[in-house]
Protein backbone atom coordinates (compact mmCIF):
# COMPACT_ATOMS: atom_id res chain seq x y z
CA UNK A 1 0.00 0.00 0.00
CA UNK A 2 0.81 3.73 -0.56
CA UNK A 3 0.05 6.90 1.36
CA UNK A 4 -1.58 9.66 0.09
CA UNK A 5 -3.01 13.28 0.96
CA UNK A 6 -6.69 12.88 0.12
CA UNK A 7 -9.53 15.55 1.07
CA UNK A 8 -13.59 14.37 0.54
CA UNK A 9 -15.11 17.71 0.43
CA UNK A 10 -13.84 21.65 -0.21
CA UNK A 11 -12.61 23.49 2.93
CA UNK A 12 -9.75 24.37 5.01
CA UNK A 13 -6.64 22.44 6.10
CA UNK A 14 -8.58 20.55 7.85
CA UNK A 15 -10.11 18.26 5.49
CA UNK A 16 -6.80 16.97 4.06
CA UNK A 17 -6.35 13.41 5.27
CA UNK A 18 -3.98 10.42 4.92
CA UNK A 19 -5.37 7.54 3.07
CA UNK A 20 -3.64 4.15 2.65
CA UNK A 21 -4.19 3.46 -1.48
CA UNK A 22 -2.40 0.33 -3.97
CA UNK A 23 0.80 1.34 -5.16
CA UNK A 24 0.10 2.37 -8.39
CA UNK A 25 1.67 0.78 -11.74
CA UNK A 26 3.16 2.72 -14.73
CA UNK A 27 1.70 2.18 -17.77
CA UNK A 28 3.33 2.90 -21.72
CA UNK A 29 5.48 5.94 -21.25
CA UNK A 30 5.31 6.44 -17.99
CA UNK A 31 7.21 6.34 -14.90
CA UNK A 32 6.41 5.81 -11.27
CA UNK A 33 8.60 7.61 -8.71
CA UNK A 34 9.21 7.15 -5.70
CA UNK A 35 8.59 11.03 -3.86
CA UNK A 36 11.15 12.30 -1.52
CA UNK A 37 9.37 15.95 -1.63
CA UNK A 38 6.37 17.85 -2.75
CA UNK A 39 5.69 21.93 -2.57
CA UNK A 40 3.25 23.57 -1.37
CA UNK A 41 1.66 26.46 -3.15
CA UNK A 42 -1.23 29.00 -3.36
CA UNK A 43 -2.42 26.39 -6.64
CA UNK A 44 -2.80 23.10 -3.79
CA UNK A 45 -4.92 25.55 -1.36
CA UNK A 46 -7.20 26.59 -3.95
CA UNK A 47 -7.57 23.32 -4.91
CA UNK A 48 -8.20 21.89 -1.42
CA UNK A 49 -10.65 25.24 -1.20
CA UNK A 50 -13.00 23.89 -3.80
CA UNK A 51 -11.31 25.00 -7.17
CA UNK A 52 -11.14 22.69 -10.00
CA UNK A 53 -8.60 23.24 -12.19
CA UNK A 54 -9.10 22.60 -16.32
CA UNK A 55 -8.71 19.01 -16.63
CA UNK A 56 -8.33 17.84 -13.32
CA UNK A 57 -10.72 15.07 -11.93
CA UNK A 58 -13.73 16.46 -9.83
CA UNK A 59 -14.67 13.64 -8.33
CA UNK A 60 -14.00 12.96 -4.49
CA UNK A 61 -11.39 12.16 -2.94
CA UNK A 62 -9.36 14.47 -4.41
CA UNK A 63 -5.81 15.09 -3.61
CA UNK A 64 -3.45 17.55 -4.55
CA UNK A 65 0.53 19.42 -5.41
CA UNK A 66 1.42 19.58 -8.63
CA UNK A 67 5.28 19.92 -7.75
CA UNK A 68 7.72 17.34 -6.85
CA UNK A 69 10.98 15.26 -6.40
CA UNK A 70 11.74 11.59 -5.85
CA UNK A 71 13.76 8.19 -7.30
CA UNK A 72 12.20 6.46 -10.61
CA UNK A 73 11.57 3.05 -9.25
CA UNK A 74 9.26 1.50 -11.72
CA UNK A 75 9.18 2.22 -15.94
CA UNK A 76 6.59 1.43 -18.13
CA UNK A 77 6.93 -0.13 -21.55
CA UNK A 78 8.55 2.07 -24.39
CA UNK A 79 10.39 4.70 -21.72
CA UNK A 80 14.17 4.49 -22.69
CA UNK A 81 15.09 8.08 -21.22
CA UNK A 82 14.73 7.93 -17.72
CA UNK A 83 15.86 4.41 -15.79
CA UNK A 84 15.31 2.88 -12.33
CA UNK A 85 16.95 4.65 -9.83
CA UNK A 86 17.33 7.93 -11.35
CA UNK A 87 16.87 10.80 -9.42
CA UNK A 88 14.49 13.52 -10.79
CA UNK A 89 12.02 16.31 -10.00
CA UNK A 90 8.95 17.09 -12.55
CA UNK A 91 5.50 18.57 -12.70
CA UNK A 92 2.06 17.28 -12.51
CA UNK A 93 -1.57 18.62 -12.20
CA UNK A 94 -2.63 17.74 -9.13
CA UNK A 95 -1.32 14.74 -7.34
CA UNK A 96 2.24 14.86 -5.94
CA UNK A 97 1.25 14.87 -2.55
CA UNK A 98 1.37 11.03 -2.00
CA UNK A 99 4.50 8.50 -1.46
CA UNK A 100 4.36 6.78 -5.00
CA UNK A 101 3.64 8.88 -8.25
CA UNK A 102 3.13 7.86 -11.56
CA UNK A 103 3.76 10.19 -14.34
CA UNK A 104 4.80 10.72 -18.15
CA UNK A 105 8.11 10.13 -18.38
CA UNK A 106 8.21 13.27 -20.50
CA UNK A 107 7.15 15.29 -17.49
CA UNK A 108 10.64 14.85 -15.33
CA UNK A 109 14.20 15.93 -15.53
CA UNK A 110 17.54 14.66 -13.67
CA UNK A 111 18.03 16.29 -10.42
CA UNK A 112 21.40 18.01 -10.02
CA UNK A 113 23.54 16.34 -6.92
CA UNK A 114 23.99 19.51 -5.75
CA UNK A 115 20.04 20.24 -5.15
CA UNK A 116 18.99 18.60 -2.02
CA UNK A 117 15.57 16.97 -1.47
CA UNK A 118 13.27 19.73 0.13
CA UNK A 119 15.07 22.55 -2.62
CA UNK A 120 13.99 19.76 -5.74
CA UNK A 121 10.65 19.14 -4.29
CA UNK A 122 9.80 22.49 -4.00
CA UNK A 123 11.32 23.74 -6.94
CA UNK A 124 9.60 23.27 -10.29
CA UNK A 125 6.11 25.63 -10.22
CA UNK A 126 7.85 28.76 -8.95
CA UNK A 127 10.82 28.62 -11.15
CA UNK A 128 8.79 27.64 -14.71
CA UNK A 129 6.37 30.21 -13.39
CA UNK A 130 9.07 33.03 -12.91
CA UNK A 131 10.79 31.95 -16.06
CA UNK A 132 7.58 31.86 -18.24
CA UNK A 133 6.22 35.21 -16.65
CA UNK A 134 8.93 36.52 -17.94
CA UNK A 135 9.74 35.62 -20.87
CA UNK A 136 6.21 36.56 -22.30
CA UNK A 137 6.62 39.81 -20.38
CA UNK A 138 10.00 40.38 -22.83
CA UNK A 139 12.14 41.86 -19.77
CA UNK A 140 15.71 42.21 -20.72
CA UNK A 141 18.45 44.95 -20.65
CA UNK A 142 16.98 48.43 -20.26
CA UNK A 143 13.91 47.18 -18.34
CA UNK A 144 12.73 48.27 -15.20
CA UNK A 145 10.79 45.40 -13.54
CA UNK A 146 8.51 45.44 -10.43
CA UNK A 147 8.21 42.39 -8.54
CA UNK A 148 5.10 42.28 -5.90
CA UNK A 149 5.26 39.44 -3.74
CA UNK A 150 9.24 39.32 -4.14
CA UNK A 151 9.92 37.53 -0.87
CA UNK A 152 7.72 34.57 -1.62
CA UNK A 153 8.90 31.93 -4.00
CA UNK A 154 7.92 33.11 -7.36
CA UNK A 155 8.81 36.08 -6.48
CA UNK A 156 12.49 35.01 -5.11
CA UNK A 157 12.92 33.40 -8.58
CA UNK A 158 11.55 36.59 -10.49
CA UNK A 159 13.95 38.79 -8.92
CA UNK A 160 17.15 36.52 -9.72
CA UNK A 161 15.99 36.16 -13.11
CA UNK A 162 15.20 39.64 -14.33
CA UNK A 163 18.27 40.36 -12.94
CA UNK A 164 20.12 37.83 -15.16
CA UNK A 165 18.58 39.03 -17.71
CA UNK A 166 19.60 42.40 -17.48
CA UNK A 167 16.49 44.43 -15.87
CA UNK A 168 16.81 46.96 -13.21
CA UNK A 169 14.24 44.97 -10.72
CA UNK A 170 12.41 46.73 -7.87
CA UNK A 171 10.92 44.14 -4.81
CA UNK A 172 7.73 44.60 -3.24
CA UNK A 173 7.84 43.27 0.06
CA UNK A 174 7.21 43.43 3.81
CA UNK A 175 9.75 45.62 5.49
CA UNK A 176 10.81 42.25 8.01
CA UNK A 177 11.56 41.11 4.32
CA UNK A 178 13.51 43.56 2.23
CA UNK A 179 17.88 42.78 3.47
CA UNK A 180 16.19 38.96 1.83
CA UNK A 181 14.65 40.64 -1.32
CA UNK A 182 18.21 42.90 -1.43
CA UNK A 183 20.33 40.22 -1.18
CA UNK A 184 18.66 38.58 -4.72
CA UNK A 185 19.72 41.83 -6.50
CA UNK A 186 16.22 43.59 -5.69
CA UNK A 187 15.90 47.45 -4.58
CA UNK A 188 13.34 46.98 -2.05
CA UNK A 189 9.94 48.99 -1.34
CA UNK A 190 7.43 48.73 1.42
CA UNK A 191 3.53 48.49 0.19
CA UNK A 192 1.43 51.11 2.32
CA UNK A 193 0.33 54.54 1.36
CA UNK A 194 2.61 56.39 -0.88
CA UNK A 195 3.78 53.13 -2.71
CA UNK A 196 3.74 54.35 -5.98
CA UNK A 197 6.06 57.19 -5.04
CA UNK A 198 8.28 55.42 -3.56
CA UNK A 199 8.62 52.87 -6.47
CA UNK A 200 8.74 55.73 -8.76
CA UNK A 201 11.74 57.48 -6.67
CA UNK A 202 13.60 54.14 -7.08
CA UNK A 203 12.91 53.31 -11.01
CA UNK A 204 15.35 54.63 -13.74
CA UNK A 205 14.01 58.13 -14.64
CA UNK A 206 10.78 57.25 -12.47
CA UNK A 207 9.22 54.77 -15.09
CA UNK A 208 8.51 50.80 -14.36
CA UNK A 209 8.54 49.09 -17.63
CA UNK A 210 7.03 45.77 -16.70
CA UNK A 211 5.93 44.43 -13.25
CA UNK A 212 5.18 40.79 -12.41
CA UNK A 213 2.28 40.31 -9.59
CA UNK A 214 1.92 38.28 -6.74
CA UNK A 215 -0.06 39.81 -4.34
CA UNK A 216 -3.05 41.36 -6.54
CA UNK A 217 -5.78 43.81 -5.39
CA UNK A 218 -4.08 47.21 -4.04
CA UNK A 219 -0.59 46.06 -5.33
CA UNK A 220 -2.12 45.55 -9.10
CA UNK A 221 -4.22 49.17 -8.94
CA UNK A 222 -0.68 50.52 -7.85
CA UNK A 223 0.82 48.98 -10.62
CA UNK A 224 -1.53 50.04 -13.37
CA UNK A 225 0.01 53.63 -12.31
CA UNK A 226 3.44 52.70 -12.88
CA UNK A 227 3.20 50.58 -15.53
CA UNK A 228 2.56 52.82 -19.19
CA UNK A 229 1.92 49.70 -21.50
CA UNK A 230 -0.03 47.09 -19.81
CA UNK A 231 0.11 44.26 -21.79
CA UNK A 232 3.65 44.31 -19.91
CA UNK A 233 1.84 43.44 -16.75
CA UNK A 234 1.12 39.84 -15.68
CA UNK A 235 -0.77 39.37 -12.51
CA UNK A 236 -0.65 35.74 -11.07
CA UNK A 237 -3.20 36.34 -8.81
CA UNK A 238 -6.69 38.32 -9.83
CA UNK A 239 -7.46 36.25 -12.77
CA UNK A 240 -11.21 37.35 -12.72
CA UNK A 241 -9.93 41.39 -13.10
CA UNK A 242 -7.06 40.63 -15.81
CA UNK A 243 -9.40 40.76 -18.72
CA UNK A 244 -11.35 44.24 -17.66
CA UNK A 245 -7.90 45.37 -16.94
CA UNK A 246 -6.16 44.58 -20.17
CA UNK A 247 -3.32 42.67 -18.20
CA UNK A 248 -2.09 39.20 -18.61
CA UNK A 249 -1.66 35.97 -17.13
CA UNK A 250 1.38 33.10 -16.79
CA UNK A 251 0.92 31.26 -19.69
CA UNK A 252 0.59 27.48 -18.76
CA UNK A 253 3.67 26.18 -20.81
CA UNK A 254 5.77 24.08 -18.15
CA UNK A 255 8.22 22.04 -20.12
CA UNK A 256 11.21 19.27 -18.40
CA UNK A 257 13.70 21.36 -20.99
CA UNK A 258 12.65 24.66 -19.31
CA UNK A 259 12.79 22.77 -15.46
CA UNK A 260 16.49 21.23 -16.58
CA UNK A 261 17.32 24.90 -17.40
CA UNK A 262 16.53 26.44 -14.19
CA UNK A 263 17.98 23.50 -12.38
CA UNK A 264 20.90 24.37 -13.65
CA UNK A 265 21.01 27.43 -12.76
CA UNK A 266 20.95 26.91 -8.72
CA UNK A 267 23.09 23.87 -9.70
CA UNK A 268 26.12 26.25 -11.20
CA UNK A 269 25.29 28.84 -8.29
CA UNK A 270 22.85 31.18 -10.50
CA UNK A 271 20.19 31.08 -8.63
CA UNK A 272 19.51 31.16 -4.87
CA UNK A 273 16.81 29.12 -3.24
CA UNK A 274 15.12 29.40 0.37
CA UNK A 275 13.12 26.69 1.99
CA UNK A 276 11.27 28.14 4.95
CA UNK A 277 9.60 24.94 6.62
CA UNK A 278 9.74 21.35 5.87
CA UNK A 279 6.67 19.59 7.30
CA UNK A 280 6.32 15.58 7.20
CA UNK A 281 3.72 14.38 4.38
CA UNK A 282 1.43 13.23 7.30
CA UNK A 283 1.18 17.07 8.63
CA UNK A 284 0.00 18.25 4.83
CA UNK A 285 -2.33 19.98 6.90
CA UNK A 286 -0.16 21.65 8.81
CA UNK A 287 1.89 23.01 5.74
CA UNK A 288 -1.16 24.71 4.62
CA UNK A 289 -2.11 26.41 7.59
CA UNK A 290 1.81 27.85 7.61
CA UNK A 291 1.09 29.01 4.13
CA UNK A 292 -2.00 30.52 4.95
CA UNK A 293 -0.71 32.50 7.92
CA UNK A 294 1.18 34.70 5.87
CA UNK A 295 4.42 36.62 5.41
CA UNK A 296 6.31 33.98 3.76
CA UNK A 297 9.79 34.07 2.73
CA UNK A 298 10.66 31.37 -0.12
CA UNK A 299 8.95 28.10 -0.13
CA UNK A 300 7.25 25.39 2.49
CA UNK A 301 7.70 21.67 1.50
CA UNK A 302 6.06 18.12 2.52
CA UNK A 303 9.10 15.42 2.81
CA UNK A 304 7.77 11.83 2.44
CA UNK A 305 10.02 9.40 4.02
Amino acid sequence: MSRVIVFDEPGGPEVLRVAQVPEPAPGPGQVRVRVKAAGVQPFDVAVVEGWVPAGADAAYPRTVGNEFAGVVDRVGAGVTEVAVGDEVLGFTLAGAYREHLVIPAEQVTPKPPAMPWEVAGGFTAPAQTAYNSLEELGVGSGDTLLVHGAAGAVGTVAVQLGRLWGATVIGAARAAQHDYVRSLGAAPVDYGEGFVERVRALAPDGKVTAALDGVGGAALDATLELVEDRARIITLYDHDRAAALGVRLSPARRTAARLAEMAGLYARGDLKWHVRETFPLERAADAHRSYKAGGIRGKIVLTVD
